[in-house]
């Protein structure tokens, strides 16, 4: 098959699965395909996939990752000893580890083709991942609290892991509850990822955004809690800023120099 076949499988198995799509038409083009197949990932609750499914999404997905170009962390120069500043797509960086910004219920944005990271990420890994998160909270049994995280599979992108945190939400002023909930989920991810021998990790502009944190604090933050996380346990991780603004690439350029 190529990437247009398995594309077209991958529609059909997924509108198949529902009565209620019985009635939607394919579309042609290339882009509305994708933008189909994306909504019906998107939308899907967790449940059994099988294994040529996941076999066909694999290929697809990771060739579609490979066209849009993998940065390797050796391709990077560092700011300062094991600090990266890299403004990209964070599924398509090549690390041991990637931080997602993940709502309390932690199984990805269920709104078709919403540009949150949440949503991004869990597209390029596939369902694989939704079913993961969901097999950790039936376990847990309760939302995630803020603050904390959680390792997964990263499944169909470049990385080993994901590992996922539920940042505060602001609303109306900051506050010093904000910025320790926040530092939590930095020093929460950095202490996951050594327990899981990771050499590197990715961390996104986490609670910025749709979710109200400012964005020059949080980027003071998260400098601020890894700095002092690498002092305070000798940890040699190396880390990556992952920006995807031009207005967050000035602020945490201005800050880490």
């Amino acid at each position: 098959m190529n990437q247009t076949e398995k594309r077209l499988y991958l529609i059909k198995e997924l509108l198949s699965e529902q009565s209620r799509y019985k009635d939607i038409e394919i579309p042609t083009g290339t882009q509305e395909q994708k933008d189909l197949l994306r909504s019906l990932m998107n939308v899907r609750m967790p449940a059994p996939i099988s294994e040529e499914y996941i076999r066909i999404e694999s290929e697809y997905l990771r060739a579609e990752t490979e066209a849009k170009g993998i940065t390797r962390l050796s391709d990077l120069t560092p700011v300062e000893d094991d600090l990266y500043l890299w403004q990209g797509d964070i599924t398509t960086i090549e690390c041991d580890a990637i931080v997602n910004a993940a709502n309390s219920q932690m199984l990805g944005c269920f709104r078709p083709l919403h540009n949150c990271e949440d949503n991004c990420v869990h597209s390029a890994a596939g369902l694989r991942l939704r079913n993961f998160c969901n097999d950790i909270m039936e376990k847990q049994g309760y939302e995630e609290p803020t603050g904390q995280a959680k390792i997964t599979p990263a499944f169909n992108l470049p990385s080993k892991y994901v590992l996922h945190t539920v940042g505060p939400i602001v609303n109306g002023s900051l506050t010093d509850k904000h910025c320790k909930l926040l530092a939590s989920c930095y020093t929460s991810c950095l202490k996951l990822a050594d327990e899981n021998d990771c050499e590197s990790i990715a961390f996104c502009c986490i609670s910025t955004g749709v979710f109200g944190f400012p964005q020059l604090e949080a980027a003071k933050i998260a400098i601020q809690t890894v700095r002092e996380y690498k002092k305070q346990t000798g940890s040699h991780i190396k880390v990556v800023f992952n920006v995807f603004k031009d207005e967050d690439l000035a602020i945490y350029r201005a800050n880490l120099e």
